[in-house]
């Protein structure tokens, strides 16, 4: 087992990834569109959640901001689908199943009022016969943070190089993807994934009990997706609205409320890819998520498949690493992304890591083009790796 590190220049978002310079924007969460939720014009801003959290993360607020996409000429389109999933999963008498968009929106997680930890897009519609039914949509092909798209980017090109197989068979649906999310933040990651790869199964593991409220309530995240400790779903059975929105994704979806270390101590479960990305209110990496010795890492191992488990982890930092230190340490402290993956021989000299680099390149190639990407995997990828004893 290696580790392969993509060292970020600092910047002044700090967690954020400067914007990608692309000949077209096809994508709705391009960084062209950031300015509509970054911001600082509080006056075309409202907050729709805001409590004290308990866990370390002082108060938890959610903004909504307007946004220009999709056009009002698409709703019609969306309109259309709500009323055919609806007809598909009504029973009983038959019932006017005419739903209207109401409209879409940009929705930030904030910690302390500073930190963004989540963006999100939400779509809000109804049903006409029941105007007071507003319901809220994430939407889940939207990755409007560029970090995160690199982190998807990076981890299911690495895997895909150690088992492009059982990638390609995830994402028609024909095998099982156990993926795990430590870091819950508004669920962009894991509902992208769930609905983009038809066979993942997607854990995620949140320590704050707000957080979760926080993305459901506001940020549009399915609700069934909740867990109780003992394993079970905390609604046994979806609403009917739930039905319409989420089915064939939310079944695939558990949200454990859990402290990552006693989460993973406690797991038998085997995972294939595992993403790390999770800060308290202070914008700090929990120290036990990253100290070589601790009993986290230590059983982290056991919960990666041996042949090719990958995780991928985000961290920043205030200060840069030297990229040619022989070995950099880990801390909370450092804005790289790490990903450590088996199924390849460690290289030897500067050929061999090139073969590596390549084979990372061309299969996140495949992968944009097997799972429809709405934005390019390699532009993150093909920015430079430094591999890491």
């Amino acid at each position: 087992m290696f580790k392969l590190v993509r060292f970020k220049q600092k910047s002044s978002l700090r967690r954020f990834s400067t914007a990608i310079n692309r000949r077209h924007v096809e994508d709705e969460g391009d960084w062209f569109y950031s300015s509509e939720w970054w911001a600082g014009d509080s006056s075309n801003s409202r907050t729709v959640f805001r409590e004290t959290s308990h866990s370390g993360n002082g108060v938890v607020s959610v903004l909504a901001h307007p946004c220009s996409k999709p056009d009002r000429f698409y709703w019609a389109r969306t309109e259309k689908w709500l009323q055919q999933r609806y007809a598909e999963i009504r029973t009983g008498p038959k019932h006017d199943g005419k739903f209207r968009v109401s409209g879409y929106e940009w929705r930030t997680l904030h910690f302390n009022d500073y930190t963004r930890e989540s963006t999100v897009k939400i779509l809000a519609a109804y049903r006409e016969e029941e105007p007071g039914s507003l319901c809220f949509m994430q939407q889940a092909h939207c990755l409007a943070v560029p970090y995160v798209k690199s982190m998807v980017s990076a981890g299911l090109a690495t895997i895909s190089s150690s088992n492009y197989d059982l990638v390609k068979n995830a994402i028609d649906g024909k095998q099982t993807m156990n993926i795990l999310c430590i870091g819950h933040g508004g669920g962009s990651m894991p509902l992208f994934l769930a609905s983009k790869i038809r066979g993942a199964v997607v854990h995620i593991v949140e320590i704050d009990p707000i957080v979760i409220s926080a993305s459901i309530q506001a940020m549009g995240f399915p609700a069934f997706s909740v867990m109780t400790p003992s394993g079970k779903r905390a609604c046994p059975k979806p609403s009917p609205i739930d039905e319409v929105l989420w089915k064939g994704t939310h079944e695939r979806l558990l949200l454990f409320n859990s402290d990552a270390e006693k989460f993973i101590l406690e797991s038998t479960n085997v995972y294939d890819i595992i993403f790390i990305d999770a800060y308290d209110g202070e914008d700090i990496f929990p120290h036990k998520l990253w100290e070589p010795c601790s009993p986290f890492l230590q059983a982290l191992g056991n919960r990666l498949h041996p042949g090719h488990g990958t995780v991928v982890v985000n961290l920043h930092a205030d200060v840069d690493l030297v990229v040619d230190t022989p070995n950099p340490p880990i801390s909370p402290f450092c804005q790289w992304e790490s990903m450590s993956l088996r199924g390849f021989d460690r290289p030897e000299d500067s050929s061999a890591w090139s073969m590596v680099f390549n084979s990372l390149m061309s299969k996140a190639l495949l992968v944009e083009k097997l799972v429809d990407m709405p934005f390019s995997c390699l532009q993150y990828i093909k920015r430079g790796f430094t591999p890491v004893d």
